[in-house]
């Protein structure tokens, strides 16, 4: 069903409705949230169950023509990320051990560090040495690609995600890329396997 039947359906009739938008959804927000958890699907399944929680709580707050004028993709994209950076906040909070002196102890570090994204749309072949090299970018420019190459977003829709002006997604977007293509020619002069240790950029 297309987004505007979806919304218009869900104006009309939140409860009867919403579990077409789950099932229109569910495997999209969940490989996206898997993308920003580190590749957890236990955590992944949570994300997007909260997200669709979420939104369900928000969709009855709203009045019938908001619904109506949702540009859904985006706004369920938001929200699923949105949760998953407070679930990534939450998982790096020092915690005080009760048997301890008093001093805050780290928790171990958060699986987004690790983050092992799967490419598989835009110009980009499918593979375990790509997806490590997304998973390496800063964050700004691993969420933008992967919204716009991997999720398909447009530029408009990856930057009401991100609430971020069209220019700078694009930015972060085309930044991401270079980087990627640095990294992939690099591999390719270098074999990317010297002492088993990638080669660092700026």
């Amino acid at each position: 069903m297309l987004d505007d039947e979806l919304t218009a359906a869900l104006a009309d009739n939140l409860d009867d409705t919403f579990e077409r938008l789950v099932r229109a959804y569910q495997s999209r927000l969940y490989g996206f949230a898997l993308r920003q958890i580190g590749g957890n699907p236990q955590n992944a399944e949570e994300v997007a169950q909260d997200a669709f929680v979420r939104a369900y709580r928000a969709l009855q707050s709203y009045p019938p023509d908001r619904v109506r004028d949702l540009a859904m993709r985006p706004w369920l994209y938001q929200i699923t990320l949105n949760v998953a950076r407070n679930r990534h906040r939450r998982q790096q909070l020092a915690v005080v051990p009760l048997d301890g002196d008093g001093e805050p102890q780290e928790q171990e570090p958060a699986a987004a560090e690790t983050e092992r994204p799967e490419v598989v749309a835009g110009r980009f072949e499918q593979s375990a040495e790509l997806e490590a090299l997304v998973a390496g970018l800063p964050g700004r420019y691993r969420t933008a690609v992967v919204l716009r190459h991997v999720e398909g977003l447009s530029y408009g829709e990856a930057a009401q995600v991100l609430g971020q002006p069209v220019g700078t997604v694009k930015a972060n977007v085309h930044r991401g890329v270079r980087l990627l293509r640095d990294a992939l020619a690099d591999a390719k002069h270098t074999g990317d396997v010297i002492a088993g240790t990638p080669k660092r950029r700026n």
